[in-house]
């Protein structure tokens, strides 16, 4: 199966808000797409990977971010464009904000996934559907109903839960390098920065699956929709409403009326 059909498939089964993207890291200037957009180039503004990422699920953009592209310091240093320095391992910029002391910021720095140097490379995001490279990566925005099909869809043949961490913070990398590097789904909670300068809304969460598990979570979507696993979610109806006593008042008169009919009725036939 392509791509396209793929997206075709998380649309109808999920139906979310913006596209479905693919993502991968093209090292090369000469392998990216002919009509990349390029944010420093094209729009004359650095931005945020997260940016980025929106522009590709709200506008329908293929976007490429490479060093020069971005503003964000801490997608600088985790994508391996910039050294890992002191100023940021010590967790100077995560405490205060993030964290109460400078030990537990370097915590929470230490666990940001990261690529080095020599894996670094363009981050290329663009609606699933209209890619013409093989992503490494599928990421999928939606509310948390949207993002539960998916992990049904993703454990149909495995079973099991899928493992996610949490940190509010740094989803960036969250989304790109920790899904390579796990080669894992995860479920992703939008951090302070995708909200503020992505405009992610309250309603959202995101889905990484690594494309090589496409087939499977197809598989999956397939069969738990079979199953009676579906979006949107069907409410349960079948039940009796329960009225205010003036309401269930005016039904017993309707009652009493009727068995008055039904007593002049068979008097009349008799």
């Amino acid at each position: 199966m392509d791509m396209k059909q793929y997206a075709l498939e998380l649309d109808q089964h999920l139906r979310t808000d913006t596209f479905p993207l693919g993502i991968k890291i093209i090292q090369s200037p000469a392998d990216l797409p002919a009509k990349v957009k390029r944010p420093l180039r094209d729009m004359h503004v650095p931005v945020t990977i997260c940016q980025g990422i929106s522009m590709a699920r709200r506008y329908g953009w293929t976007v490429a971010m490479g060093a020069e592209d971005l503003s964000c310091p801490i997608a600088a240093t985790a994508f391996g464009f910039e050294p890992v320095l002191p100023a940021y391992a010590d967790g100077t910029l995560a405490c205060g904000m993030y964290t109460d002391s400078l030990a537990t910021g370097q915590l929470t720095e230490l666990d940001v996934p990261k690529l080095s140097r020599e894996e670094s490379g363009y981050v290329v995001v663009g609606p699933l559907g209209r890619l013409d490279f093989e992503p490494d990566t599928v990421l999928v925005y939606g509310n948390s109903a949207q993002i539960m099909r998916l992990v049904a869809g993703a454990l149909y043949k495995r079973g099991g839960s899928i493992p996610s961490t949490f940190s509010a913070r740094a989803d960036c990398a969250d989304i790109v390098i920790k899904t390579v590097q796990t080669g894992e789904p995860q479920v992703i909670l939008p951090c302070y920065g995708d909200r503020l300068f992505g405009q992610t809304q309250d309603n959202e969460m995101a889905f990484t699956i690594p494309y090589a598990r496409m087939a499977e979570l197809s598989a999956g979507l397939q069969g738990t929709h079979k199953g009676g696993i579906r979006y949107p979610i069907p409410h349960f109806l079948r039940y009796e409403a329960q009225f205010p006593p003036t309401y269930e008042a005016l039904k017993q008169q309707f009652q009493a009326l009727r068995e008055q009919e039904q007593a002049h009725d068979q008097e009349q036939g008799s």
